[in-house]
């Protein structure tokens, strides 16, 4: 009898396979709650690394075109209308009018396009329609991503 007994009073450890079936059941639960999230988030920090570059190369290219007009580096042919002729332009640096050896260097590297993963970028010339999605090579008087994706705003990411 006292051997039955300690049986039903002893001390169970560990989990019934019925508390372990439970248990897993709501972790899969809270994980399929979690990914559409996980997903969003990482979907939002990419629009937010595609707007930066965007920035980033945009205000080089405007910066370009204001020491073009005002005459501190020279104008790369007619067609450029001051604008730069690619973006390695940017990168490498243009020599300054009136200075022995002295570049200007508007950007340190070309930003990588978060959307794509690569380096290469759409490009738009002065010359080209706005919202032309082929490039004239004339100028580089704007930039755009190569992803065809859409954004959370519902606007394509080649338009903005």
């Amino acid at each position: 009898m006292m051997m039955m007994r300690a049986s039903r009073d002893g001390n169970q450890r560990g989990l019934t396979y019925l508390e372990l079936m439970i248990t897993v059941a709501i972790l899969l639960v809270l994980a399929a709650a979690a990914l559409p999230v996980a997903r969003l988030t990482i979907k939002r920090q990419r629009e937010l690394e595609l707007r930066s570059a965007l920035r980033q190369v945009r205000d080089a290219i405007d910066k370009y075109k204001e020491y073009s007009d005002t005459g501190a580096i020279p104008q790369e042919g007619l067609q450029s209308e001051g604008y730069p002729v690619d973006l390695k332009t940017l990168v490498e640096g243009v020599n300054q009018l009136g200075a022995v050896d002295k570049k200007i260097r508007f950007l340190r590297r070309i930003p990588k396009d978060p959307m794509t993963n690569s380096f290469d970028w759409g490009l738009r010339s002065l010359q080209d329609d706005p919202n032309s999605l082929t490039w004239g090579r004339e100028n580089v008087y704007d930039i755009y991503t190569t992803s065809e994706g859409t954004g959370l705003d519902g606007t394509p990411y080649n338009s903005w």
